[in-house]
């Protein structure tokens, strides 16, 4: 009864806190709450959980109204600081779940990690005395993070060694880095010579994120002498709204609106202005984009495209035209809230999705006038050919770990080619784990015909569905020789990760990437008028 006793002073006091402001039907539904909870306690067979039941209703409730409004209690305080800041304590490594264990996917460069060789493809068995196997990644990178300065215990299972590897070393504060590459790139043409081009990788809009932008694109500015640049925003998933107003200030006049929210309150309804002069103001600009930029990336991409000031490339923005908030509640925890839209200086919201439909039990559908259209579209349909097939099952992950494993050093990172010998190697490691090449034409035909196995069909059409089903599983041998440039661009851009981190992985990429091709044409189109 202590319990129900605290939980409902809580209650009381959380209506007395309301006072003038609470209206009826929420004193109401508190009162509900707090009935059901004084009934349980008093009659429910079985102890209860009350701080678990509390936090699957509070989950419950946030789930109804749109996947961006969250409760965030204490104990994930680390979480809030990595998505606020791009700062978490601990090892400074990606993980990935595969069946029904959890491997190291990405080390970063210079973090404890990578500097106590933990090395991408180890499977994680233990994080100090917590047993891995069978947990997911939550469970895992919740204690592999921790406060900066205490140490942590690895026990590793690595390809190519029999017994488990030991590592020990202490966790640091981790600074995802905002800006994930930037260098200029070159183009060459007949009548002009080679031009100089920036490209600058943006992850993320956390605290600070605007002046590592700066810091980067000016050092190219300034030493390699760039004529136009590219922004890369694929990918970016947005954050902070006054990061994303400061970049754009760097290219238009001061004074510029770049973005209005509008909401419930007075406080939401904000016009959001650049303060100070452009950098930049005449520097010829494109900005890519794809169906994952969302939100602060909407508004960088978008205001700028309004504005007459850059060209977008790629694909249709994911349409995320919502701005949240975070709000302090009881007991030290934090409310991610939903408090507004966002307008773009044409005027336009760019939400895709009417969260509003679910409240009413209503299925959801995306709008296909959402997100930004880019000037120029280029196709980006999803190939389910031999590539997508290899990736889905992780081989050209497990060949890096192995290839990284028999070789000591490879070529630089904008160097490195794979050879047909490789590929050919390439290929025996596919022998070797059994690989089966299933098409998704051919699973679509299995379940067909298993349907028709139990339907008024004669015995020899359903012989000749058979048959068609065996003509839709290729050799992939032959599929990867067919598509033997794709697949070692894949498989070089895995390999080149485990010798030079991300950074090498982008390099590598940045060569043959068709938008960024795409982008330097225009931006010699941009300085040729």
């Amino acid at each position: 009864m202590k319990r129900l006793f605290i939980f409902s002073i809580l209650i009381w006091g959380l209506n007395a806190a309301y006072g003038q402001l609470a209206t009826p039907l929420i004193q109401k539904n508190l009162q509900i709450y707090n009935d059901v909870m004084r009934q349980l306690d008093m009659n429910y067979v079985d102890t209860l959980n009350y701080q678990d039941l509390t936090e699957t209703a509070i989950n419950s409730l946030l789930h109804k109204i749109d996947p961006y409004t969250v409760y965030i209690p204490k104990r994930e305080d680390e979480n809030l600081k990595m998505m606020t800041t791009g700062k978490y304590g601990g090892i400074g490594a990606i993980i990935m779940q595969r069946d029904s264990a959890v491997y190291i996917s990405q080390p970063y460069a210079h973090m404890p990690a990578a500097e106590n060789d933990v090395l991408a493809g180890d499977k994680i068995l233990r994080v100090d005395t917590f047993d891995c196997q069978k947990k997911n990644t939550k469970d895992v990178s919740d204690h592999l993070r921790g406060k900066p300065g205490t140490v942590v215990r690895l026990v590793l299972e690595r390809e190519g060694e029999l017994n488990p590897i030991v590592r020990e070393f202490e966790r640091r504060e981790i600074h995802l880095p905002a800006v994930g590459y930037a260098s200029s790139v070159p183009y060459t043409t007949d009548s002009t010579g080679t031009h100089s081009f920036g490209y600058i990788l943006f992850s993320e809009f956390t605290t600070g994120s605007a002046q590592d932008f700066l810091l980067a694109v000016d050092k190219m500015v300034q030493e390699q002498h760039i004529e136009g640049l590219m922004i890369d925003l694929r990918g970016n998933g947005g954050g902070i709204i006054d990061e994303a107003i400061q970049i754009v200030s760097y290219f238009v006049d001061k004074g510029t609106t770049v973005v209005t929210t509008k909401g419930k309150t007075e406080s939401s309804n904000r016009s959001y202005t650049t303060s100070t002069s452009p950098i930049w103001r005449n520097l010829p600009l494109v900005i890519l984009v794809n169906d994952q930029s969302a939100s602060a990336a909407e508004i960088v991409s978008g205001s700028l495209q309004d504005l007459g000031r850059a060209t977008l490339i790629g694909q249709r923005t994911f349409g995320k035209g919502l701005v949240q908030s975070i709000r302090p509640i009881a007991y030290d925890g934090h409310l991610k809230v939903t408090t507004a839209h966002y307008y773009l200086p044409s005027g336009r919201c760019i939400q895709a999705i009417d969260y509003s439909e679910r409240q009413k039990g209503n299925q959801l559908k995306k709008d296909t006038a959402g997100g930004i259209l880019p000037d120029i579209v280029m196709n980006d349909s999803e190939k389910v050919d031999i590539t997508y097939a290899l990736y889905q099952k992780h081989l050209f992950f497990d060949y890096a770990t192995r290839y990284h494993r028999l070789h000591a050093s490879i070529a630089s990172a904008t160097e490195f080619e794979l050879s047909d010998e490789d590929i050919n190697d390439f290929i025996a490691f596919l022998d070797e784990k059994k690989f089966v090449y299933e098409t998704q034409t051919g699973k679509y035909l299995k379940e067909l015909i298993d349907m028709s196995r139990n339907e008024d069909l004669d015995t020899a059409t359903v012989a000749l569905l058979d048959s068609v089903c065996t003509l839709l599983q290729p050799s992939y041998r032959e599929a990867v020789i067919r598509k033997k440039e794709e697949v070692k661009r894949v498989l070089a851009s895995d390999i080149v990760e485990r010798y030079y981190y991300q950074e090498g992985r982008i390099a590598y990429l940045v060569k043959d990437d068709k938008e960024i091709a795409r982008a330097k044409e225009e931006l010699y189109q941009k300085i040729s008028r």
